[in-house]
């Protein structure tokens, strides 16, 4: 039995008007829940219940509210969720959520009240949809109960707030006044029925977990996966990202040191940890974040990693540099630096930079470009896949200015894409870019070029920005001529014959995309090294297809040991095997040749001039006939080679074929060396019914 007094003046409880409300708890029809709080205001003010934020009226004497759990098994723990029969929600009303069996009851909890929990000192304010509140008198004198939604019981205070970004607010004045030692994360944990060792999360290195990848340690909320819900997100499929990354990095200290790279959106840390871990006094690494959670926990990372933290110029405080022991040297420095990334980028020069947003990254590519040196990298992760991918073509004109469609080439249009919106950001800088290679793998596309400083460049760059004629009937696709001139018939561009032959408008013009090289095969081969001299080994058949690709060419040249075959250049005592470049004149050369560029990157220039390659390709399931089996993939490149095309197959899609024929060409050889679908020892329906009639003779 629980007892509630309601009084308008809580100076004063001897006085007449204090009226007092019995709840007896063992009754299961009961819809008032307690809430633990003896003194409780009923001042309401936007929704938001206030009540006295005193932390001693509730931390001594009082217990916790039931939706204050500390795992989702505690939760469980509440009713026996795996006995017989069905279940009521202990947080909500019957007429909210009427009873239910074990199987939906789980999933009812975990979605609605466990999901959108706010975690504070290693708890979880769950969603409360009881009716908490005291009842109140009404003018006949009737008690009747206080009409609540949706609310939060404070952990502190034991107040009642209805919105999680009020609960929120109202944590960090607890923190700001003093009330509390903890600290606030705003994280949300999602914790399965079957995991009951799972850890908690309290904002501390205590409620993180410690993955590991390429040798660096880092702390991560146990919620890393979800950007949306946590300070800190860690992708781990995004290794691969890291590994490119890395390896591009690395080809690049070996032109310039020291190089000052810049991670603009370092979450937890790890790729800056890695560049500092790995490439030593190579690099001089920043690491930025605007969210201060973010920058605490790379804080963590770092001294996790032995490092030591400078924190916008100024060494951090002794008492965070304890944490690194004292008979061990930091393995290395990074800067760490907490505001907006375009604020950062113009303020500062850096020769590598890399960009990976939540998203797109068209709001930071024009602030990239203003201080880069000349001959620097910028990379962009893009992970808006949903406009790149042609499934929002408004946000796509939005973002990007680009027209597209669903295309059999689509991965590469996307990274297309995204490189002419580069190359114009570029161009506003007075810049050039040149594409050293471009991927998409999983949910990412990742573009990497080389600055190169000077209107010239920027012109020469944006002369290969164009518009494409895809074919709607056979999806054939040609790069309109560079060509200001109103053209009478653009279908004549196009190898195919469609618009004779079917009715009305047959093709469409998608763009403006990059219509140069995506690869630039030198530079491939010296990060295939890098990973060997590294031992990244999950990242080298990757490098090993795109240098084949780069190449257009099913001949893999790409060993770093044994005989020169073209020619050759020597790196730590090693020969790397590279094609001789063709001449394209000035075309991928810096604006400076001499003075303050150095002889490795004059070595750069002449050995990674891009080659051209064709753009796009086929997929061979796409264009295959209809009751014919078309021939292996492997087996099918010869076949075009033979007859005199470039041939090679293609990172974007594992159907398809990069190739410099028509698609009339490619689908006359694919129709010769198909085969009927009943052949050899398998008899067809013809076979079948000649040996019928002679069975009958």
């Amino acid at each position: 039995m629980i007892t509630f007094y309601i009084s308008d003046d809580f100076n004063s409880f001897d006085n007449e008007d204090v009226g007092s409300v019995t709840v007896d708890l063992s009754s299961e029809a009961n819809c008032i829940q307690p809430c633990f709080n003896p003194i409780i205001s009923t001042d309401v003010q936007d929704d938001t219940f206030s009540e006295t934020l005193d932390p001693s009226a509730a931390s001594g004497t009082a217990e916790r509210h039931i939706s204050i759990q500390q795992t989702l098994i505690d939760l469980k723990n509440l009713i026996d969720i795996d006995g017989a029969g069905k279940k009521a929600c202990p947080l909500c009303p019957e007429e909210k959520f009427k009873p239910s069996y074990g199987h939906k009851l789980r999933r009812h909890l975990q979605n609605l009240h466990w999901k959108v929990s706010v975690e504070f000192e290693g708890c979880r304010m769950c969603i409360c949809h009881l009716t908490c509140r005291p009842m109140k008198t009404s003018l006949n004198g009737e008690q009747t109960p206080v009409r609540l939604g949706a609310h939060y019981h404070c952990i502190v205070c034991s107040a009642t707030i209805a919105r999680r970004t009020d609960m929120i607010s109202h944590i960090k004045r607890h923190m700001k006044n003093g009330d509390t030692e903890a600290s606030f994360t705003g994280a949300v944990m999602i914790l399965p029925f079957s995991n009951p060792a799972s850890p908690t999360t309290s904002g501390n290195q205590s409620s993180t977990e410690v993955m590991k990848e390429v040798d660096t340690d880092v702390h991560v909320f146990p919620n890393y996966t979800t950007p949306q819900k946590t300070d800190s997100f860690f992708n781990p499929k995004m290794k691969s990202n890291r590994q490119l990354i890395f390896c591009t990095l690395a080809v690049l200290a070996q032109e310039r040191k020291p190089l000052e790279c810049l991670d603009a959106f370092g979450a937890t840390g790890i790729m800056g940890l890695q560049w500092a871990k790995h490439l030593g006094d190579a690099v001089k690494v920043t690491i930025n974040d605007f969210s201060e959670g973010s920058v605490k926990m790379i804080q963590e990372n770092c001294h996790l990693n032995r490092m030591k933290v400078l924190m916008t110029g100024k060494e951090e405080d002794e008492e965070d540099e304890d944490e690194i022991e004292e008979t061990e040297e930091p393995a290395g420095t990074i800067e760490v630096t907490q505001m907006d990334a375009n604020v950062l980028m113009h303020l500062r020069a850096f020769d590598f930079i890399h960009l990976d947003p939540f998203g797109t990254a068209v709001n930071y590519v024009g602030a990239a470009f203003r201080n880069v040196r000349n001959l620097g990298i910028v990379s962009v992760t893009s992970t808006d896949v949903s406009s790149l991918y042609c499934k929002a073509l408004n946000v796509t004109m939005r973002h990007y200015g680009c027209n597209i469609v669903r295309t059999e080439y689509y991965k590469e249009m996307a990274a297309r894409m995204i490189i002419a919106s580069v190359a114009r950001a570029a161009a506003r800088c007075n810049k050039g870019i040149e594409v050293l290679f471009a991927v998409a793998l999983e949910h990412f596309v990742l573009v990497v070029v080389r600055v190169l400083r000077g209107p010239s460049q920027a012109d020469d760059s944006l002369k290969k920005i164009r518009r494409l004629i895809h074919c709607q009937w056979c999806e054939e696709r040609v790069f309109q001529k560079e060509c200001h001139m109103v053209e009478e018939n653009t279908y004549r561009q196009l190898p195919c014959d469609c618009h004779g032959s079917m009715p009305g408008k047959t093709a469409v013009e998608l763009g403006p995309l990059w219509a140069g090289p995506l690869f630039n095969p030198g530079f491939l081969r010296r990060m295939l090294f890098e990973s060997v001299q590294h031992g990244i080994d999950d990242i080298q058949p990757l490098l090993k297809n795109l240098i084949c690709e780069s190449e257009c060419t099913t001949l893999k040249h790409y060993s770093i040991f044994g005989p020169m075959s073209h020619s050759s250049q020597e790196e730590s005592g090693v020969v790397i095997k590279t094609l001789t470049p063709p001449k394209f004149g000035s075309e991928g050369s810096g604006k400076r040749k001499g003075g303050n560029v150095s002889r490795n990157s004059a070595k750069r220039q002449k050995n990674d001039i891009p080659i051209e390659h064709p753009p796009f390709y086929y997929s061979i399931h796409r264009h295959s006939i209809r009751g014919m089996n078309i021939p292996k993939i492997n087996k099918f490149l010869p076949y075009l080679t033979q007859v005199g095309f470039r041939v090679s197959r293609t990172h974007f899609d594992p159907t398809g074929i990069r190739t410099d024929a028509t698609l009339a060409q490619f689908k006359t050889i694919l129709m010769k060396y198909s085969v009927p679908t009943y052949t050899g020892n398998q008899p067809g329906i013809l076979d079948i019914k000649s040996k019928a009639k002679r069975k009958i003779c």
